[in-house]
């Protein structure tokens, strides 16, 4: 009888464990890519709840360490919003090894990047760096799952930091707060009804006591996914990983308590003046979850309607008509049902009402007739370019991998969703406008012109 060389190798691992929590057990190979001879997405799960994914990629002699958390926006709770996004702050401060400002330094004189970013699902932090310096990301990213410095200096200072990125990204940026107004007004039970960054006064209200819970219940072993793609090998990733994070111990992850967005059944329409010099329009119409059937179909329609300077809505709006200077649209890419928003910025003279008749005309076409063949293959064509585009550095594989892995759980799935995009039909996108862009069942939001910030700028130039 032959034995499995892998096997082999991870009992040899195991047997000289510290402790149950640092024994690895292995839950199978992905491949990753459409050929044969693709190589896998490796998936192991130490006895502490950890859990890391592997993809080898000798093409540089570069390698790349996201790590994932189960933690967005979603897990807050009113009164206490933007708490998840203050961690991807405080995660770059002070730990009980590492005084404030080492850590990066660190990564620089290696010769790393390194970055963070926070949504309304999840969590990440990354480097990419020389393969030869592994070892340096996986010391620092263990030290501060768990060796985080909570003090009241480190808490209070990145308060203000983050109040302050608040005030620049949407309380002094006009397409920023059009965005949470639209979010805040299409969602009124789900917690995408706030925004990532938080409400102000729940980010100046921030203790040490708030940010100790939050850490001590959602950084751990058991709510992470360690993703390394890279020019390192297999055995070696494990036992660094394995001697990094196998003494920490797992914690009670609470049940998820996110009450489902009811229907929404009526138009709900906002006006805000901001000092804009064109009129701004926002509209959202409520879509699927990422993991939803009808989302590639939803994606495509968007190519169609948006993608590029050949698309309906640029072709008629910005080209043709001359009533705006910008169009587009997202159907976002979250874990429960979200938005299919378009957006468009008026040209000088033009206003929101002639804007929203021009997307109604583009809507109304895609619900009324298919789509042209032509038109489709551009869509399809589009979408998998930019798709394996993203996967061509180790970075770009190693956060295509975790966002599947925590939204779909599913390493590999952007592969199967390329394979989905080209069965779509031309009826499945005529479906999906029918079930989704309802007029009756939207928000609107305009954003016009403050007449009194114009009056009090035309002063003091004067």
């Amino acid at each position: 009888m032959k034995l499995d060389p892998r096997a082999l190798a991870l009992a040899s691992l195991n047997a000289s464990a510290s402790s149950p929590n640092a024994k690895w057990s292995f839950d199978g190979a992905h491949p990753f890519g459409e050929a044969p001879s693709a190589a896998p997405v490796l998936r192991y799960r130490l006895g502490n709840g950890l859990t890391l994914l592997f993809l080898e990629d000798t093409s540089a002699p570069v390698v790349s360490y996201f790590t994932w958390y189960c933690v967005g926006s979603r897990h807050e709770r009113p009164g206490k919003t933007g708490l998840a996004h203050l961690f991807e702050h405080l995660m770059f401060n002070e730990t009980e090894t590492f005084k404030a400002g080492e850590f990066d330094r660190l990564l620089e004189e290696n010769g790393a990047e390194s970055n963070a970013a926070t949504w309304v699902d999840w969590t990440y932090y990354y480097e990419s760096l020389p393969a030869d310096r592994f070892s340096l990301a996986v010391k620092l990213e263990s030290e501060r799952m768990s060796k985080l410095v909570l003090r009241d200096p480190q808490v209070a200072s990145e308060k203000e930091v983050v109040a302050n990125e608040r005030r620049y990204r949407v309380d002094d940026d006009v397409e920023g707060a059009a965005n949470e107004v639209l979010y805040k007004t299409a969602f009124t039970k789900h917690p995408y009804h706030w925004p990532t960054i938080g409400w102000m006064p729940d980010i100046l209200g921030f203790t040490p006591a708030d940010c100790e819970r939050f850490y001590k219940t959602y950084y751990a072993p058991n709510n992470a996914v360690i993703v390394v793609v890279g020019d390192v090998r297999e055995e070696a990733v494990l036992r660094e990983v394995r001697d990094a994070y196998g003494a920490l111990s797992s914690s009670v992850i609470p049940p998820e308590d996110c009450e489902p967005e009811p229907p929404q059944r009526d138009v709900r329409e906002i006006e805000m003046k901001k000092p804009t010099a064109t009129e701004k329009l926002l509209v959202g119409y409520h879509g699927p979850a990422l993991g939803d059937a009808d989302h590639a179909a939803l994606t495509l329609l968007n190519e169609i309607m948006f993608g590029g300077r050949a698309s309906r809505a640029h072709r008629s709006m910005v080209i043709e008509k001359e009533m705006a200077s910008e169009v587009r649209g997202w159907v976002s890419t979250f874990q429960d049902p979200g938005l299919f928003e378009m957006y468009a910025t008026a040209r000088e003279g033009h206003q929101t009402r002639e804007l929203l008749l021009a997307l109604d005309r583009e809507v109304d076409r895609v619900r009324r007739d298919v789509v042209a063949d032509d038109e489709l293959v551009r869509a399809k064509a589009r979408l998998e370019l930019s798709t394996l585009q993203s996967l061509e550095s180790t970075s770009g594989k190693a956060e295509v991998i975790g966002f599947y892995e925590l939204l779909l759980g599913d390493p590999c799935a952007v592969f199967r969703r390329l394979d989905v995009y080209r069965r779509v039909t031309a009826s499945d996108v005529r479906k999906a406008a029918r079930r989704y862009l309802r007029d009756g069942a939207r928000t609107i939001v305009r954003v016009v012109p403050d007449e009194e910030d114009d009056d009090e700028m035309s002063e003091a130039a004067q």
